[in-house]
């Protein structure tokens, strides 16, 4: 959540569908239907590492699991379709983002106080993901699966060909450095960012927003996208390119993480902020584990009033069931192993995730200088993103908002503050016509 290319879109024909008839079609007691998110650098890749550890399952409980990896552009329009059809999965991945608005659906089984206890109660659960489990003030509707938070990584070695010594504390800092690296004339950029992924945008609005001392969206679930704070967010992050032009304007147009982590790797960009789950990524396309570092993401020091120092957004992915599913025991008997304590290690260990329980951080694997970072940002200074049944519509407006900001920078039309007010405003209005 973020990984890394989610897809929103308006939930509102779902969030009428009311009670649901029957979630999946009749099938064998012993085989049960599981869609899993595309975690891995393709879908043959998850297949590999979950047909694996679905094995095992299968050798302990005797019940089949019928495997369907799903793309993050294709998976929530695939979970709304199967709770508004009546016919999906037994159990299913989804962004964590995406929590309260599937569970507005109906279509989950509520995780109460006396079904937590099946999985070793709440406390099990890191506070933080948790928190992007489902809507305020109700049982959960999906427990967390893989977590996941922001960091800086940092080019080693073009930091030394610069003469720079370490990487930098805070936002004046990062730009400084980010200069320091760019060379327009070489190819070469202080940083690079998937300027046409309107998920990405979006996260780096509430990011940047918290940090300006703005929600951007109130308690009540009321867009608040044209304030001075919001506005000021939003161009800082479009200024990378446009004003500070430490950024590629061919990255208006990189649509994944991806296509930006290909850049850092090859030298083209000395510096990406993206999500752990991007370092298997950097590994398979060639890129040492001593050829870079991680640190925090630097933020504005000192901060605007009212503005606190978020890093990330609470990231991640969760796992759900179906709660008309005719296999419910089967179902729950699947997560309580993805959420066990080894699965949980060998899962995330392989994907380059965090395990969203607490026993599994007993594994060395996540005790390296580089997953405690990101551990340290999603367990202290990471914050949910709104949970409310409109927020992926928040992520489609705010996003494409960001989105056109950038492709107007990318063809020499920088905005000013007024060009970013007048977006962020469209954008606003557009979610309130959604009842956001």
């Amino acid at each position: 959540m973020l990984k890394r290319s989610l897809l929103a879109v308006p939930l509102v024909a779902a969030l009428l569908a009311g009670a649901l008839t029957g979630c999946a079609a009749p099938a064998d007691d012993d085989t049960i239907t599981y869609w899993a998110s595309n975690q891995g650098k393709n879908a043959a890749q998850d297949r590999e590492i979950l047909r694996e550890e679905l094995a095992e399952f299968t050798a302990r409980t005797g019940i089949d699991v019928k495997l369907e990896v799903i793309g993050w552009s294709d998976l929530l329009n695939r979970i709304l379709g199967a709770a508004t059809s009546g016919v999906g999965p037994d159990v299913v991945n989804l962004g964590n983002t995406w929590a309260a608005s599937l569970q507005a659906t109906g279509a989950f089984l509520p995780f109460d106080d006396a079904l937590m206890q099946r999985f070793g109660g709440r406390d099990r659960f890191l506070d933080s993901s948790m928190s992007s489990a489902g809507m305020p003030g109700q049982p959960p509707a999906s427990l967390p699966l893989y977590g996941l938070s922001y960091g800086l990584f940092y080019n080693k070695k073009l930091f030394a060909e610069a003469g720079i010594a370490e990487p930098p504390k805070d936002w004046r800092e990062f730009i400084d450095t980010a200069k320091r690296l760019t060379d327009p004339a070489r190819g070469r950029w202080g940083l690079t960012i998937p300027g046409a992924s309107y998920t990405e945008n979006a996260h780096f609005a509430f990011m940047f927003g918290r940090q300006e001392g703005t929600h951007l969206i109130d308690e009540r679930g009321s867009p608040s996208f044209a304030t001075p704070e919001a506005v000021a967010a939003v161009q800082r992050y479009i200024d990378l390119m446009a004003s500070a032009r430490v950024v590629d304007p061919d990255d208006a147009e990189e649509g994944n993480s991806s296509g930006a982590a290909a850049d850092f790797v090859d030298g083209d960009a000395a510096m990406l902020i993206a999500q752990n789950s991007v370092i298997p990524t950097l590994h398979d396309n060639g890129m040492a584990e001593a050829d870079y570092g991680v640190v925090p993401m630097p933020v504005p020091d000192p901060l605007p009033p009212g503005g606190r120092a978020v890093r990330s957004h609470v990231a991640g992915s969760n796992v759900a069931v179906f709660a008309d599913s005719p296999r419910r025991e089967q179902a729950l008997k699947l997560v309580e192993f993805l959420t066990s304590k080894e699965v949980q290690a060998s899962l995330n260990e392989k994907y380059g995730t965090l395990p969203v329980v607490e026993d599994a951080y007993d594994d060395p694997a996540f005790h390296t200088p580089k997953n405690q970072v990101f551990s340290e940002v999603l367990a202290s200074g990471s914050e949910t993103v709104p949970m409310i049944p409109n927020e992926a519509h928040f992520e489609t407006t705010v996003g494409a908002a960001m989105r056109d900001l950038f492709a107007a920078t990318a063809t020499g039309r920088p905005p000013g503050a007024e060009d970013v007010r007048e977006a962020l405003a469209d954008a606003e209005q557009k979610m309130r016509g959604t009842g956001g």
